[in-house]
Formats: C-alpha cells, structure tokens, sequence
C-alpha cells in the first residue's frame, strides 16, 4: 500500500499493474486541479483485499473529514453499488475512468427522477458477469445520491488499450510498461476479468516508443506487464504473439540492457519464446509462473489449461537453455475439495520445480464465482496449508541462495545500497565499495554470504 506526498493521496492495494496505473491516476488527478483528494486503487483478488481497503477507506475518512475519498480499481469496476453505499465515500470510478482527469471533476449531480433509469443500466453493466440474481437485486437498486457517486463504465464494451505514458520506476532504476490488460479466460476462483475485461493488447509501435523513451531516461531495465501478457497479441488487428512482440521490441531498442516479464502462464508460450531465451541475452532468465496448484484434479477444477507436468517440463526445458534460470510462482491454499493428497501434490511441486520465490494465497471465496459454489474447506485447513507452502518456498529460496556464495553476478544497483541479479536474486552491498557505486548503474559483484534473503557483497 502507497501513497505520494503532495496534498493528494494515491493509495494503492494490489499487483504491479495497480502500482503501474497509480501514476497514471496521480498524474490525472493533478491534471484535473482538484485538491485534498483520497483516491484508493483497489484490488478485487481476495475477500481479505476489500476487508482491508473497506477498513482503510474508514480510517482515511475519520483522520481527514474534509477530504474528498474517491475509490477506483477493481473493487470498484466489479460492484460500484457496495462502494456507493459506504458514507465515506464521494466518487466510484472504473477502471477505465481513472486515468482520466475528467473522472475527478467536482460536478456530479443527478436528478431523482433519472434513478429509475440509472438502475436499469446498472443491470446491463453486469450482463456478461457471473453474479446470480440474487445478487444483483441485493446490490444494484440505489438511490439517486449514491448514484450521482458512480462512474464506472462496463468494461467489457472495451476494445482497446492504450499505454499508460507514465514513467513509474521501482527504486528509480525498473521500468514498468503496460502491453495488456484484461482477460479471456475464466477460471472458477477468479473474479478479475469483471475487473478488467477482455484481453486488449497495446500496440507494438507504442510500446516500442514508450520503451525508447524509458530508455532515454537512463532506466536500464524494463519488465513488460499485464493482466496477462502471455495472451499478448491475438486482439490486434494484425495479430501477433508475445515471443513475435518480444523479438521486434528488442531489435527495435537495442540499447535496452535488460528485460523481464512480470507473470507469463505456461499454457500459451511458444516455441518461439525458447529460442528467443536461448538467443538474446537481454531477456532476463526469472519468469514468474501462474501455476495456482500442482494437482491435476485441482487445476481442472480451477479450470486452469496446463498441468503439473507442464509446469516441471516448462522450467526443465528453461534451465536446459538458461542453467542460471530461476522461477516463482503462484500458488493457492485450500481451494475447494483440496484434500491431502492433492495438497501434497502443490507441497511437492516447490522443490520438484525449484519454485524459490512463492507467493502464496490462502483461498479466498469471491461470491458469484463457481468456486464459491463448491464444498469449502475450514479456514483453520486453508491457514495451516498455506503456512506449510510459504515454509517451504522459503527452505527452497535458503537452499538456492546457499549454492551462490562465491559466485559473481551482474548486479543492477538501486536503492540503499541494494540491487538485482539478472535472475532477480537480491543482493545487498555492505562493503566500503558501496560509497563508489552509483544507483541506476550495473557492475559485476562476488558474493560472500547470505544473510535472511539477500545475497551479501562485503
């Protein structure tokens, strides 16, 4: 969670992407001259994500009673009714509205007598969601002042994406560039494609001008993200894949030192990728994998398209090409049905792909998806299950980081004396050296310890 430091407030729930677009936000709320606004980009993953921001929101309220509190993100897309309802609350933007200036515009009147109205096309808003009836009559019918707080389009009437031309740099020295949003799939858990829509691909020619300009700010690397970037490509006109995207992106910016791809999913990577590993250098080896269980029966259930032999063939295949490949993953605890053996199976899978950096979700019931329609484990079960994964992502994470004592890395140097490997491992220099290293600049470092999990320069 963040938040910048001028007389308005970005504070931001959620994934890269959120963090991404939150610059885009605070740049369009000083673009719109309003003042003393609180504006919450939320996440929609988990229960526990809203509880969290619901509690926020409360708190922001009671600490700044004249401020103007404006929610947006995907809590916000996928039940603007909820967040019309909260008091606390002045304006409900979606998730395409919020980049906009416009979106923070003071003047936001309606009349009683167009609430009928409002509430019909409420309907029409979530005619392609999976919310039953019963929910729909819970939340949609609002008065007219809750209503004249929404502005929230239906996402997915949404065709197209285009760049977000911010420039948000983690520690000054990564680039984060948007090339997707949105997704075509469906699985039983998740409720975020009512977030986010549709998969929409950036073109190819705005992401090479955005990466040019990236690089002429002195950004040495740059990490392609999305809601799914491995499904980049297929909704342009002239379609094209990731790896042909990837392939012309690097060609077409050769002074890019170092790209990385924020999350790709094993199911829609081709032969192409491969050879563009195995070939260009620049593409760094870590690739966070969408795996969400190593069971075959979970992941049919989760409507997943891969299986556990996918996963350990794929990152087989990777280390083959790139030996110095590493891989995180996610991974969910205790989805309905999970019994023993099928937790095991996830268990497994950890030191089986040498999976080092895990994040773990406990399962997390969103109301309206088929997985909340399934036999629910007890909470006791999906804690204690996911307290034994995150133990042992992190005995794989020690285990690897004890292997490279004594090696030298490239080390991309960021803040606090802290940096990256090309295979994301991070390294912190505790030498006098430290005082002649520039931030933003890349050097070959011996490590000589470990300490918790950070490689150690002395």
């Amino acid at each position: 969670m963040t938040a910048d430091a001028t007389d308005n407030k970005i504070i931001t729930f959620g994934c890269r992407l959120n963090a991404f677009e939150s610059e885009a936000i605070k740049n369009a709320v000083a673009e719109s001259g309003e003042k003393n606004l609180i504006v919450f980009n939320s996440c929609a993953v988990t229960s526990q994500a809203e509880k969290d921001l619901r509690s926020s929101i409360r708190k922001a309220r009671k600490e700044n009673p004249y401020a103007k509190i404006v929610v947006t993100g995907c809590a916000a897309q996928i039940d603007p009714q909820k967040y019309a309802k909260m008091s606390e609350i002045d304006l409900v933007l979606g998730n395409i509205e919020k980049s906009s200036s416009k979106s923070y515009k003071a003047d936001f009147k309606i009349t009683e007598n167009s609430a009928k109205n409002i509430n019909e096309n409420l309907e029409i808003l979530h005619k392609d969601a999976i919310f039953d009836n019963h929910q729909k009559s819970k939340n949609n019918f609002i008065s007219a002042n809750e209503h004249s707080k929404i502005k929230v389009n239906d996402i997915m009437s949404v065709r197209d994406t285009a760049p977000q031309l911010v420039s948000y740099f983690e520690n000054q020295t990564r680039a984060f560039l948007e090339i997707q949003n949105g997704c075509n799939h469906r699985c039983t858990f998740c409720i975020i494609p009512y977030g986010r829509g549709n998969s929409r691909s950036v073109p190819l020619g705005e992401i090479v001008n955005q990466s040019q300009k990236m690089v002429a700010s002195g950004h040495k690397e740059i990490v392609l993200t999305g809601v799914d970037i491995s499904d980049y490509g297929k909704d342009l006109p002239i379609p094209i894949t990731l790896s042909q995207m990837i392939r012309r992106l690097l060609k077409a910016v050769p002074e890019l030192t170092r790209l990385r791809l924020s999350s790709v999913d094993v199911a829609e990577i081709d032969e192409e990728f491969f050879e563009i590993l195995a070939s260009e250098p620049r593409l760094m080896p870590y690739l966070h994998l969408s795996v969400q269980a190593g069971d075959d029966k979970i992941l049919k259930q989760m409507k997943r398209r891969h299986n556990r032999q996918n996963i350990l063939d794929f990152c087989e295949k990777a280390r083959k090409i790139r030996p110095e490949m590493t891989f995180g993953a996610d991974i969910i605890a205790g989805f309905p049905t999970e019994n023993e053996e099928m937790f095991k199976n996830s268990l497994s899978l950890i030191s089986e792909a040498d999976l080092i950096f895990t994040h773990i979700f406990p399962y997390s019931s969103r109301e309206g998806t088929p997985a909340s329609r399934m036999p629910q484990l007890e909470q006791k079960i999906i804690k204690e299950r996911a307290k034994i994964l995150r133990e042992a992502g992190s005995a794989q994470l020690q285990k690897y980081l004890q292997k490279q004592i004594g090696k030298e890395f490239e080390v991309l140097l960021e803040k606090n004396n802290l940096g990256k490997t090309r295979n994301f491992l991070d390294v912190e220099i505790t030498s006098d050296k430290k005082n002649e290293l520039l931030k933003g600049n890349i050097y070959l470092l011996k490590i000589n310890k470990i300490k918790n999990n950070l490689l150690i320069v002395e």
